[in-house]
């Protein structure tokens, strides 16, 4: 039984493959050579071509209506209870440094010029910077006079003061800016900034 099966396949084999191959050529051919009949003449219900009429057909706006329209704006959102107008919100109030310690300031200038300080750069009097004797160089101060309530920002790019009982010493710049230039020293407060 089982070679008979084998005889049956080969033998559809190739008229199942002129089939398959006749298929394009014969619908081709129908339209050149009119009178001559198609190898398939009848199309099941099921191979049929869908008609547009068609029930299972989608009408035409319900098929519009799955995709998004791009020549219409996009509604806009309802705004919640939860939204926050950002032109409402005041910007962050940055904390004063706290004061990492009080002490006598004193100011040099004009005679120290143009000289190299400790930590190899030239002394501008009419830069902000000043000398400590314990602050790594390039840490920053705010320095208060508490008597005005001016006060200013300095770099740390020296060392000093020596003379007795001083805690730091500002340039001249900072100086004025301070109000410590009339009497030549002043109680000041320091507070770190970085």
């Amino acid at each position: 039984m089982d070679g008979n099966k084998k005889t049956l396949r080969r033998a559809a084999l190739p008229t199942l493959a002129l089939a398959v191959l006749a298929l394009p050529l014969a619908g081709a051919g129908a339209q050149d050579a009119p009178g001559q009949q198609p190898l398939v003449a009848d199309l099941s219900a099921e191979a049929r071509p869908v008609s547009l009429t068609d029930e299972r057909v989608p009408a035409a706006d319900q098929f519009d209506a799955s995709f998004a329209r791009f020549d219409v704006a996009p509604p806009m959102p309802v705004a919640s209870a939860r939204a926050v107008d950002l032109d409402q919100i005041d910007p962050p109030i940055e904390a004063e440094p706290a004061v990492w310690r009080s002490g006598v300031a004193s100011y040099y200038g004009a005679r120290f010029n143009g000289r190299p300080t400790a930590s190899g750069e030239r002394f501008d009097m009419n830069a902000f910077t000043a000398a400590h004797k314990t602050l790594p160089f390039g840490t920053r101060v705010r320095v208060t006079n508490p008597r005005t309530g001016k006060s200013v920002v300095v770099r740390i790019n020296d060392r000093g003061p020596y003379a007795h009982g001083r805690e730091i010493d500002v340039s001249r710049a900072a100086a004025v800016e301070l109000g410590l230039v009339q009497r030549g020293h002043g109680t000041v407060e320091l507070a770190l900034i970085d």
